[in-house]
């Protein structure tokens, strides 16, 4: 009986195959190889975030209620009994007091949707760091930074919908910033708010973007995301064996299937685990909003803290044009700031081939030391970034510190603008340090630990050859070149000799302190043979 049940399971399979041929592609996907280095996991630990929010969120969508309608309170939170509040307010606190389990989804949630921003951001920054944004991976970054975008926008979205003291004025703040984009501010304002808030509708608005719109744009990315993955393959770290046309690592199936089975539950463990033990966004002890009223000493999540920072650092100055009045400081750090932030993230992989001028594929990942330019202009962004941050906290930075807040402000103000360049200049040299100590390595070794005496009674370090795994990782890397002078520019137009005379110094500046390892002729040819695409001639068998 089980053998006729199995040759008639067997004859159905291959029927259905004769007619929709799936089983070879199937086959293929399960041998498909990943890497195995633990910095690619920073994308899955984004994917299981995800869909830990799914889950718990769809969860507590049955329990909303998306109005500002208001009524009085009459649940077991004594403090607020016999107070008005709207129902948006009231379901949240009813869903964290009287619905079973309610508290605990809602901290999980919270905390997945604070897991799932920081885990696309740190792997944006490995991507960005190592150059796996590439050719051709350049529409991968593209989704990448749309998903880090809408990550930002859906996590506004649901830490404004309880419709709390601290929510409420982070709705006033994003208003703000609508009413100061000139002409149209008024008009954008009306059509996002349904009207002027704390009226209109804007929870019933911002309900369906976070629980329909946002997550299918996320969930349509992230299957765009891996199906671009696996059409393209993974990058991957140099070392022998690794030429950028085999992906070295393990199968998908059995093997990183029980890997990455495993590290889902590693991540739901620990959402659930900070869910229960750490209190995050306590709604019943902010209150309802009010105009009226402040939420003194409370900080928004962390994502929009740089925003938070750069509306208190930036100075009050309005100009008044044709009757008009410009206000500069939600302009320039709600719109301008963010807009151009999004922009550099965007056009950066096309800024960069468009300096280096090498159309080739790139399958092996850099280290960050051997690009220079790349690495401190990373830096410098990042501690910008982390001056608007720390910005955000001034008041309470001041009460810590009993430091003024003017003084704080200013010290922040000189920070942001001087921490960047200095940042960057620190950062190239450091990579340049670490590049020379490289050479040095290959060249004499790594020290042992001993020290000999010579015939003249000197004293000198023992050392002994690197390991063909650590020389391998220190030879093989593309060495970026300045672009030369283009032929026959002389001919060319006034604009377009401009345009080269640009580029050519954008390269100069970003790749005019190239440092060659220490190797032979025959070795740099191989290394280049190695770093070579799909497109180039394959690999002689020299090893460098």
């Amino acid at each position: 009986m089980v053998r006729r049940l199995r040759r008639t399971g067997r004859s159905g399979v291959v029927a259905a195959d004769a007619r929709l041929p799936l089983l070879g592609q199937v086959r293929a996907g399960l041998r498909k190889v990943f890497p195995d280095h633990w910095s690619f996991l920073l994308g899955e630990i984004a994917l299981y975030s995800l869909l830990v929010l799914l889950l718990t969120g769809t969860w507590l969508a049955l329990f909303f209620a998306p109005s500002l309608e208001h009524v009085t309170y009459t649940g077991p939170y004594v403090p607020l009994q016999g107070r008005p509040v709207s129902e948006a307010y009231a379901s949240t606190l009813r869903i964290s007091f009287e619905v079973r389990g309610g508290l605990l989804i809602r901290q999980i949630h919270h905390w997945a949707a604070l897991v799932f921003v920081f885990a696309i951001g740190a792997h944006l920054l490995r991507v960005y760091f190592t150059g796996a944004f590439r050719r051709p991976r350049e529409l991968n970054w593209v989704v990448g930074v749309t998903m880090f975008l809408l990550a930002l926008v859906e996590g506004f979205a649901g830490y404004s919908l309880p419709d709390d003291l601290l929510s409420g004025t982070g709705l006033r703040t994003a208003q703000g910033i609508m009413l100061s984009v000139p002409v149209a501010g008024t008009y954008l304002s009306f059509f996002v708010f349904g009207g002027e808030y704390p009226g209109g509708d804007i929870i019933a608005r911002l309900y369906p973007v976070h629980i329909l719109l946002v997550p299918g744009l996320l969930v349509g990315l992230v299957a765009l995301h891996l199906l671009l993955v696996v059409r393209l393959k993974h990058t991957q770290w140099a070392a022998p064996g690794r030429t950028g046309r085999n992906v070295v690592g393990q199968p998908f199936f059995p093997h990183y299937v029980a890997k990455s089975a495993g590290l889902f539950f590693m991540v739901a463990g620990l959402l659930v685990a900070l869910g229960a033990l750490a209190q995050i966004n306590p709604v019943w002890a902010y209150g309802p909003y009010r105009p009226d009223f402040d939420s003194t000493g409370s900080q928004p999540d962390w994502y929009v803290g740089f925003l938070e920072g750069a509306l208190r650092l930036m100075p009050g100055v309005e100009t008044r044009l044709w009757g008009h009045t410009l206000m500069w400081n939600p302009l320039v750090t709600g719109v301008v700031l963010p807009g151009l932030f999004f922009l550099g993230l965007y056009a950066y992989p096309f800024f960069e081939h468009w300096i280096s001028g090498d159309p080739g594929e790139r399958h092996l990942c850099d280290r960050p030391r051997n690009r220079p330019a790349r690495t401190a202009l990373g830096v410098a962004v990042l501690s910008g970034y982390a001056v608007l941050l720390l910005a955000g906290a001034q008041d309470w930075i001041a009460f810590i510190t009993e430091v003024p807040v003017a003084g704080i402000t200013w010290a922040l103000r000189c920070a942001f603008l001087l921490l960047p360049p200095a940042a960057f200049w620190l950062t190239r040299r450091l990579c340049l340090a670490l590049q020379a100590r490289d050479s040095h390595l290959l060249l004499h070794g790594a020290e042992t630990g001993e020290v000999r005496q010579s015939v003249e009674g000197g004293y000198h370090p023992a050392h002994e050859p690197l390991p063909p795994a650590e020389r391998y990782l220190r030879t093989v890397y593309e060495i970026p070149v300045p672009l030369p002078a283009p032929a026959g520019a002389e001919g060319a137009g006034p604009r377009r000799r401009m345009v080269a005379r640009l580029r050519r110094a954008l390269s100069r500046w970003y790749h005019g302190d190239p440092m060659r390892p220490p190797v032979s002729p025959a070795a740099s040819r191989t290394v280049e043979a190695v770093l070579a695409g799909p497109d180039k001639p394959a690999p002689p068998s020299e090893t460098p």
